[in-house]
């Protein structure tokens, strides 16, 4: 092993790390390795920018925003409710209904935006069917994963292949040359979780149904009467520093017998006010010795009132692409931005409740939040958080539907009969929508997961880094030596087993970028076709059942479902090995290994 060889194997094990420690954003772990293989020497500064103008970067993001078109116009969303309301009572039903509809829509637009399309709505039908909702939300979004692999569209692992094969100069893959596999792969997906699958769902209600929270937090609730002498009286709500000093959080103010719940930084107090407080017993009693307020009793008639139409309890997370991940809602203003209180999150299993405006939001968290009922559209027109309530979302462009739908028509016309290359058909697509309207091009940037982009950007030098040092050869030519002579369906099966795993902690873009030239390298040195072992290790890539953390659709469902870290393993364990008994039984035949 030369020096390089080993230089490189040890960016690599220390890239998997950090996606494993998760202590880093993906994207800036990519950019660490970005500049680690350049500054020693392994790609030249060509080499190591050159990511950022790949045909496959160029058509992640312009996925992303002809995906965009189709969810602003109402397209995505009118497909996926036509096809729920087949989805009847029974259980079983529901969950093949909801896991075709999902699978559907990820094979055209990408994996997250499906499942956070399609979240309100099945969260909707379990409370109207009385299903609980940890039995219908990990099909959600295994099916988003699955229904990625039918198409070229349907995954950045599946465009990244493709595009390494280019560059390679070997025959590539067409936009539905991934359909036959796809469509096996899903069947036997969605044939599991109707079966076995659904009997290891957890029967787990959310993390918080919007009554039994609100009836338990009474228990946490007090009113406060402002007294003449109190220090509190005309301050405004953040110059009393109730927050800051009591962990003491101000749900209203009942004045001359009237509850005002549109609160702001700047409300100020009057004698006689009586404040709605949730906290700590703790910061009540300080706040009533230090204060000069009145602690009142936490079942006081008043409180029983709080549920009333006016006032409306709602959960929501945060939304694909928000930008207030790892800020706390006192950074971002949230109870002057959106009139809301938040009550409680649940973050991986916990409840949390104590001084939450400090605590950094996380993707996946689900927030109880009450407020004025008014204030609703405030969240639900945002781009920075998903309401998990069955609401009217803003309303959709519907005028523009059938040029949504044409400009898709159009790329598939482009590359499937026109000879157009797939980067350059979908930004035509993608610039055809913002040109007619169906999204502003700042809707556009808005869609645009640049997480994703600078992480497929970043993390390709490395696999040039694989190609040039030899390290990818080197370890083709381990495996060959471990299970070449057990033959080549063995051979294949190794390739799928080790982007499976590898695909656990890192993204599946990352986990193609390191395995496809391995991938190649083997192919070519058995003699067999390289097309067969590309795709198995993209499917092998899209096999992220394991954990919570392996995709971001697992994760957005983490926090509304209820779910614990293990229910991943125990529901996704069986469907990981399920589905590589039976790629192995298909896939050489309809690929064949050799010409």
């Amino acid at each position: 092993m030369t020096f390089d060889i080993a230089l490189t194997f040890g960016i690599v094990i220390g890239a998997i790390v950090l996606f494993a420690i998760d202590k880093l954003r993906v994207d800036v772990i990519a950019m660490i390795v970005l500049l680690t293989v350049a500054l020693t020497g392994l790609v030249t500064p060509t080499e190591a920018f050159s990511g950022f103008s790949n045909p496959a970067v160029i058509t992640v993001w312009a996925v992303y925003i002809l995906s965009a078109g189709m969810l602003l116009t109402g397209v995505a969303d009118a497909m996926g409710r036509a096809m729920l309301r087949v989805a009847g009572t029974s259980e079983t039903r529901l969950i093949v209904v909801i896991m075709i509809t999902c699978g559907v829509m990820s094979a055209f637009i990408n994996n997250v935006g499906a499942t956070a399309m399609l979240l309100p709505v099945v969260i909707g039908i379990s409370r109207s069917r009385d299903v609980p909702i940890s039995r219908l939300l990990i099909p959600l979004s295994f099916s988003s994963l699955l229904g990625g692999n039918m198409t070229l569209i349907g995954t950045p692992a599946n465009i990244l292949g493709a595009n390494i094969l280019i560059e390679r100069d070997l025959e590539s893959f067409g936009f539905f040359d991934f359909v036959p596999m796809g469509l096996i792969v899903f069947f036997v997906g969605v044939v599991y979780m109707a079966g076995v699958g659904r009997h290891l769902l957890p029967s787990r209600e959310s993390p918080e149904d919007a009554e039994a929270a609100l009836r338990r937090l009474r228990d946490y609730l007090s009113e406060a009467r402002v007294t003449p002498e109190s220090s509190l009286v005309g301050k405004t709500l953040k110059e009393s520093a109730l927050g800051a000093n009591y962990d003491l959080t101000v749900v209203s103010i009942i004045r001359s017998a009237k509850r005002f719940s549109d609160l702001h930084s700047h409300t100020r107090i009057e004698i006689e006010d009586i404040l709605v407080l949730k906290g700590h017993a703790a910061g009540l009693v300080r706040a009533q010795a230090e204060l000069g307020v009145v602690i009142g009793p936490g079942d006081n008639p008043l409180l029983i009132g709080l549920e009333q139409s006016d006032i409306t309890v709602v959960e929501a997370t945060l939304a694909p692409n928000t930008t207030v991940e790892g800020r706390t809602l006192e950074q971002v203003n949230f109870r002057d931005n959106y009139g809301f209180n938040a009550l409680a999150i649940w973050r991986r299993g916990e409840n949390l409740t104590d001084r939450l405006r400090s605590v950094p939001l996380q993707f996946g968290d689900a927030l109880l939040l009450r407020g004025p009922t008014h204030r609703l559209h405030v969240l639900r027109d945002g781009d920075e958080f998903l309401l998990l309530e069955p609401l009217q979302q803003k309303s959709p462009r519907k005028e523009k539907a059938p040029i949504a739908v044409a400009s898709m028509v159009l790329v598939l016309i482009l590359v499937l009969g026109g000879g157009v290359p797939i980067a350059t058909a979908m930004v035509l697509g993608a610039m055809v929508m913002v040109l007619t309207g169906c999204l502003t091009m700042e809707e556009a940037y808005t869609h645009i997961d640049w997480r994703t982009v600078f992480l497929v950007a970043g993390m390709l030098p490395l696999g040039v880094a694989m190609e040039k040092t030899g390290a990818a050869l080197y370890l083709a030519d381990l495996l060959l030596d471990l299970v070449g002579g057990l033959g080549p369906v063995a051979v294949l099966a190794g390739i799928y087993l080790l982007a499976a795993l590898i695909t656990q902690p890192m993204s599946n873009a990352a986990a193609v970028v390191l395995m496809v030239p391995i991938a190649i390298d083997t192919a070519l040195s058995l003699g067999a076709n390289v097309q067969p072992f590309v795709l198995a290790t993209v499917i092998g890539a899209s096999t992220s059942f394991l954990t919570p953390v392996g995709h971001k659709a697992n994760v957005l469902v983490f926090g509304p479902g209820g779910y614990r870290f293990f229910d991943y393993t125990r529901v996704g364990g069986p469907l990981t090995l399920l589905i590589f008994a039976v790629l192995m039984l298909t896939l050489p035949t309809v690929w064949p290994l050799f010409p």
